[in-house]
């Protein structure tokens, strides 16, 4: 198997409002739109975020209703500080304060207008239990 492109695809209530807020408070363009869909992405990402409207019938019986709920948008960032900063002089509410975990990760946490928790994070290079870059709980 040969994996070409890879893309998380949430169910929302409002397509708009979650594409909205990524674009403008994380640097996401869209790529592809229809109603009821769009495609985000960041050449720095290496996957794009696809919201869905839920309800639609394109989706399957069992998907269709379904919200984008227990799932985390976690993004590794150079400057943690910064980027909270940043969000909160443009009016983001932050969910989760900035906290430092035993493992060595850094993160907080902010939710889009659809309630998808996106998580920014570093790591504690001087952490001995560093062995990834992804969310480790």
């Amino acid at each position: 198997m040969k994996i070409t492109a890879s893309a998380v695809s949430l169910n929302v209530d409002d397509v708009a409002a979650s594409a909205d807020f990524l674009t403008a408070h994380f640097g996401f363009r869209e790529e592809m739109s229809a109603d009821g869909f769009a495609s985000l992405a960041r050449d720095d990402t290496g996957m794009n975020v696809v919201f869905l409207r839920r309800g639609m019938p394109m989706l399957p019986d069992d998907q269709r209703d379904d919200h984008a709920t227990g799932l985390i948008l976690a993004f590794e960032v150079d400057n943690l500080e910064g980027e909270l900063a940043r969000l909160q002089s443009e009016g983001v509410a932050i969910t989760m304060p900035l906290r430092s975990e035993e493992w060595g990760e850094r993160a907080f946490q902010v939710r889009d207008p659809n309630g998808v928790i996106i998580e920014l994070l570093d790591w504690n290079a001087s952490s001995p239990g560093k062995t990834a870059t992804a969310r480790q709980g």
